[in-house]
């Protein structure tokens, strides 16, 4: 696997899409929760949130290395503007039309997530745990977002390169790191105990 990152199918929501897809989100559940408060910097001043013309989302399906947890989709949040801004630590990926976003590991409530101009978090989704539980469900596509706010991007199963449909089960995502590397850290830490 390219611990550097590897090739991305990435989505910049526009302001057209953006109200296409408000309407996704909304209907999946992806806008239900509140935003997350401002982060205050070293002077107390708090940092503005992001708004979703100024964040690229992407993602990108990952193959496991031998032994390793099946069914990982690396997404990340890019601050596209010259300024820092704060998204949601924990990112928001719903899957198709089930209730609900993906589970934060660890558990926590929001918080803000600052990323400076040009800046990306990163973050690892566990879709399924066991690709043959009996109770899979298959989905056309995922939303991923970098606030429950944002209306996300829409990625479908061949936009994610995933032959047929996306296979889902629990779904667990890290909250935004600073590397790929260490998302997969925290969801293999989370998986070993």
């Amino acid at each position: 696997m390219n611990r550097e990152g590897p090739a991305m199918h990435t989505r910049t929501v526009t302001t057209a899409l953006a109200a296409a897809l408000l309407l996704t989100a909304a209907a999946s559940g992806a806008a239900a929760a509140p935003a997350a408060p401002a982060a205050p910097d070293a002077r107390g001043k708090a940092t503005p949130q992001c708004r979703a013309n100024q964040v690229r989302v992407a993602a990108v399906t990952v193959e496991p290395d031998a032994g390793q947890y099946p069914n990982v989709l690396h997404i990340s949040v890019t601050n596209e503007s010259k300024k820092k801004c704060a998204v949601d630590r924990i990112p928001t990926v719903v899957f198709g039309d089930l209730d609900g976003p993906a589970l934060p590991v660890p558990l926590g409530e929001s918080g803000p997530y600052v990323l400076d101009g040009g800046e990306a978090g990163h973050a690892a989704v566990r879709t399924i745990e066991d690709p043959a539980d009996p109770e899979t469900r298959l989905v056309d596509h995922i939303v991923v977002a970098g606030a429950p706010a944002h209306p996300g991007a829409r990625f479908t199963a061949d936009d994610l390169d995933i032959d047929g449909k996306i296979r889902v089960w629990e779904p667990v995502t890290t909250w935004w790191q600073p590397t790929f590397a260490e998302a997969e850290e925290v969801l293999a830490n989370r998986y070993q105990a």
